[in-house]
């Protein structure tokens, strides 16, 4: 069974997914190399060296944009690149450090030039948002790879204490790319090395709020987009597995259940106006998603 939801997906993934999809693919399955991902990534980032062109595949947004270069961040974090030195990631640090689109406390979660594009309804900008999604994850990527003499060190510095200090708010636990976000802050931390007792109670906080936002009861995954293991882990060696064992295992059964015949998995969500972006889009993030199931079922021995 595993093997045959693998060879799906792979089929669906090389007729359908943008070039950065194949080269993850490769990557994660037949011996890709980083390199490639890589180049196919460099293709998303700009001048400043924020990332746009849909990156964020819900943003069509060729601008750079916080979220677009957050969504870049993860990527590298996905195929392990930590080569501080590259000019992918040095272009990240130059774009956080120049104060575009940051408020000297939160880069903004949408841009107005976001409207000026196709994108989803939740990427429309009214006014700048003052949340730490993606301002935890993009603060801890500065403190695990900017040089800790520079003005961007100094600035994560400050706004990971002020994210950590109002992650306590009970309200919060329900958001899902939050717990994303707070969840990178505290593995870049981790990997530049930064004990501090806030980081351990940052752990801690992270347990309980993944716990509120999975949804245990998974007879309710079927009826829109709601919060699975395979969004904050794709492993049992993960912090949360054990907290959230039984939702775990089942995600392994889901994901091989549930694909479609030709290789790809239902997109719980739309924009609110059907276009010829959407259609795109949501192929795309079929084959996005995919690669995704996939990485999630070789987590847990699957495939």
């Amino acid at each position: 069974m595993q093997s045959k939801t693998y060879e799906r997906a792979k089929k669906f993934v090389y007729r359908n997914a943008r070039p950065l999809d194949i080269a993850r693919f490769q990557y994660h399955f037949e011996g890709g190399s980083q390199e490639l991902v890589l180049a196919a990534l460099g293709a998303y980032q700009n001048a400043d060296g924020g990332f746009g062109h849909a990156l964020e595949l819900d943003s069509w947004n060729p601008n750079s944009s916080p979220v677009q270069t957050w969504v870049a961040t993860e990527i590298l974090k996905e195929v392990q690149f930590t080569d501080k030195g590259h000019p992918v990631i040095q272009g990240i640090l130059k774009y956080l450090e120049s104060g575009a689109d940051f408020n000297g406390h939160v880069w903004f979660n949408t841009v107005r030039t976001n409207n000026d594009f196709p994108h989803a309804p939740w990427w429309h900008h009214e006014s700048d948002t003052t949340e730490y999604a993606p301002t935890a994850a993009l603060a801890g990527f500065a403190l695990a790879y900017a040089d800790k003499d520079s003005k961007l060190y100094v600035i994560a510095t400050q706004i990971a204490k002020e994210a950590m200090d109002s992650y306590d708010n009970a309200s919060m636990y329900r958001d899902m790319q939050l717990a994303l976000c707070y969840m990178r802050l505290y593995e870049y931390a981790e990997f530049a090395g930064l004990a501090s007792p806030e980081y351990s109670i940052l752990k801690e906080r992270l347990r309980r709020h993944a716990k509120t936002c999975i949804t245990n009861k998974v007879e309710d995954w079927d009826s829109g987009y709601i919060g699975r293991p395979s969004q904050l882990f794709c492993s049992p060696g993960s912090v949360f597995y054990l907290d959230n064992k039984e939702a775990a295992d089942y995600e392994c059964r889901y994901i091989i259940n549930t694909q479609r015949s030709d290789g790809s998995w239902l997109i719980q969500w739309k924009w609110r106006e059907t276009t010829e972006e959407w259609a795109i889009t949501k192929n795309w993030w079929k084959a996005h998603m995919a690669v995704l199931n996939l990485l999630y079922l070789k987590g847990f021995g699957k495939v």
